[in-house]
């Protein structure tokens, strides 16, 4: 069985050397990096499948470089804070990352999450044997993973394009922001279920004008209406 690889990034050399040396006890392949320059550097060449990354870097923020890096691979990315602000949470999510652990922080728990997400085995949802939804100004292709409203590319990140691709293949299926957890993050979040909304506004925004075919149950969670493309 392949090793699985993980960047840590952290400038803090205490937490770094930590972390590396943890996840190594568990037999993870670990490359480390005390920057954004070395750890753009490092990524591709080490080509990670996942990055242990933290928001506040001497020479990047931890929030551009988790997008950076996702411009180039669905590669899983676990950001790390000191800050314990919803806010901060809700901006890490809404550019594509998987989960977020605030310091300080528990080598247990950093190792549940770390597994928690590598369970998910991107695609998960088996997309290649999917069909295509082509609803008129909608397309959207499981396998290339191309999205294209009235013919123009829409970029989403991978959370983004599978939450869509979920709603829009199962039409008019009312799902609770749990069964939507469950479905896309693969495993029993333990944090705020906020991360649905945040996803969906994200979503929606992207996918105008077609944003209004996603509904908003209250109470409840979402559902894709395909009646009015």
């Amino acid at each position: 069985m392949t090793t699985v690889k993980i960047l840590v990034v952290d400038d803090d050399p205490a937490i770094r050397n930590l972390v590396f040396r943890f996840l190594r006890q568990k037999k993870y392949e670990v490359e480390a990096s005390e920057d954004g320059k070395s750890a753009l550097e490092k990524f591709a060449q080490f080509k990670p499948d996942l990055v242990i990354l933290d928001v506040n870097l001497p020479d990047f923020n931890g929030y551009t470089l988790c997008e950076q890096m996702h411009k180039e691979t669905d590669v899983y990315i676990l950001m790390l804070t000191s800050r314990s602000d919803p806010a901060d949470k809700i901006k890490g999510f809404s550019l594509g990352a998987d989960d977020y652990l605030t310091k300080p922080f528990d080598l247990q728990e950093l190792e549940y999450r770390v597994q928690a997400i590598l369970r998910r085995q991107r695609p998960h949802l088996g997309f290649s044997a999917k069909k295509i939804i082509d609803n008129d100004k909608l397309f959207i292709d499981p396998t290339s993973r191309e999205v294209r409203i009235s013919s123009k590319p829409i970029v989403l990140t991978t959370l983004e394009f599978d939450l869509l691709y979920l709603l829009a293949s199962n039409p008019h299926k009312a799902w609770r922001r749990e069964e939507l957890i469950e479905q896309i993050w693969n495993y029993e979040y333990v944090g705020d279920q906020r991360v649905v909304d945040v996803h969906i506004g994200q979503i929606r925004k992207k996918i105008d004008p077609y944003s209004d075919n996603i509904k908003t149950i209250r109470g409840v969670g979402y559902k894709f209406d395909d009646s009015n493309g």
